[in-house]
């Protein structure tokens, strides 16, 4: 398994407060790593020991199985990053401002017109950057990361302050990244609905601990939706479930169950009848993954 990002009990302290504690990241080649969290709960602080500005009160950091305390250099002229606000020129223009930075990074030339191609800002090249938009100067912020070709790509709350259009551009782009340029995209953000369009794998970190770390579908299958059936005798009802082997729960005058297939509410709905039991409503209640990261990050279930 060929992992580009591999975290051991990396740990961050400030004075007496722990702002990250034993985090083992483990990012494969190809993925978008959603990096979830509330706010305050140590992402940022984590992106910054991945990306060597601050240095790990303990633990190892490896980024293309090289350590980075001893390879940083090496390390970060394959990794780009767009962390807080993008830094640009406003009086000059998008494609200035990349020639800026091109020069200190030593790519040709050619690369300016690439990223900003990736990005789709090629037809405002030419303009000041003090006229664009939220979202513009944000893409510009990724052109400006691409510029080298990196491998990996961090960005921290890529999305945040923009509108529902600048959200959708960003998006897409993150998206397409891995396809046609094979690359590896960490995104932090507090926002689970974002992460759950965008990513493949997800690690949701709480008070500086890593409490869930898997795929997004492993994720949506915590969201899966109980079966309610209101009926006009509840507890006989239940009772009866029970005694034919169906393995119900019964709370509030409701009889539910988890994980229920079509056929087998059409059997319950029968067995219920044939017991002289009216049922009034058969109802499908869906957890969303919003419901069940609030759960996680409350530490009413540990995973």
């Amino acid at each position: 398994m060929e992992y580009i990002v591999q975290t051991q009990n990396l740990s961050k302290r400030f004075g007496k407060e722990q702002a990250v504690a034993n985090l083992n990241l483990q990012i494969r080649k190809g993925e978008i790593y959603g990096f979830l969290g509330p706010n305050g709960a140590g992402k940022t602080t984590t992106i910054r020991m991945l990306l060597g500005l601050m240095k790990p009160s303990s633990g190892t950091i490896k980024i293309f199985q090289k350590d980075i305390t001893k390879e940083r250099i090496q390390i970060l002229a394959n990794v780009g990053s767009l962390v807080e606000n993008p830094s640009y020129y406003p009086h000059l223009t998008a494609y200035e401002n990349l020639e800026a930075l091109r020069k200190i990074l030593g790519v040709p030339k050619s690369r300016i017109d690439e990223v900003l191609e990736i990005v789709r800002l090629k037809e405002a090249a030419n303009k000041k950057v003090k006229g664009f938009s939220l979202g513009m100067k944000q893409r510009l912020g990724i052109a400006a990361s691409l510029l080298h070709n990196p491998e990996l790509l961090i960005l921290d709350e890529p999305t945040n302050g923009l509108d529902p259009s600048g959200i959708i551009e960003i998006r897409n782009l993150i998206k397409r990244l891995p396809k046609e340029y094979g690359m590896t995209i960490i995104i932090s953000s507090h926002l689970l609905s974002e992460i759950d369009q965008m990513a493949t794998q997800v690690g949701i970190v709480s008070k500086g601990k890593l409490i869930f770390q898997d795929s997004i579908e492993e994720m949506r299958r915590f969201a899966q939706p109980k079966v309610l059936f209101k009926v006009n005798n509840s507890e006989k009802g239940w009772r009866c479930l029970l005694a034919n082997g169906i393995k119900a729960d019964y709370q509030n005058g409701v009889i539910f169950l988890e994980e229920c297939s079509d056929e087998k509410v059409a059997h319950i709905v029968q067995v219920l009848v044939q017991e002289g039991i009216s049922v009034f409503r058969v109802e499908e209640e869906k957890r969303s993954l919003e419901e069940i990261f609030l759960q996680m990050t409350m530490g009413e279930q540990a995973i």
